[in-house]
């Protein structure tokens, strides 16, 4: 069974890098076609694509985050992280890592696994 598992600090200080982890177990984040996204949902919004890693090391971004943000990979530990960087309190939210074949995007039905999600604050 594919799981993941977001891992990262709770709260973050404006204007510091965020960084999250996502642990994938089940299959390979090398396996291919397979897509890597991270997923946020603000408190009282709608959960908004940040951006993907491929199978191959490709990655696509939110045009909104592009500046801020960046995706990399440990495929040695099957796990693909995020960083954020300059955050404010507009980036506190649930951040979800989650997996689908050959897609990106905000259609959120064609993701095949999601982590549980963890909370970020942005706090001073």
């Amino acid at each position: 069974q594919v799981q993941l598992q977001e891992s990262g600090p709770g709260l973050v200080k404006p204007s510091q890098t965020l960084s999250l982890i996502c642990t994938v177990s089940g299959s390979s984040i090398t396996t291919i076609s397979s897509v890597w996204s991270w997923i946020r949902q603000p408190p009282g919004k709608d959960k908004e694509w940040m951006g993907a890693i491929t199978y191959s090391g490709t990655t696509y971004w939110n045009p909104s985050l592009k500046s801020r943000a960046s995706i990399s990979r440990d495929t040695s530990k099957n796990r693909f992280i995020l960083q954020l960087r300059d955050v404010t309190a507009e980036d506190t939210a649930v951040y979800y890592c989650a997996s689908s074949e050959g897609l990106y995007g905000n259609r959120w039905h064609q993701y095949d696994y999601w982590g549980q999600g963890t909370q970020v604050t942005v706090s001073s």
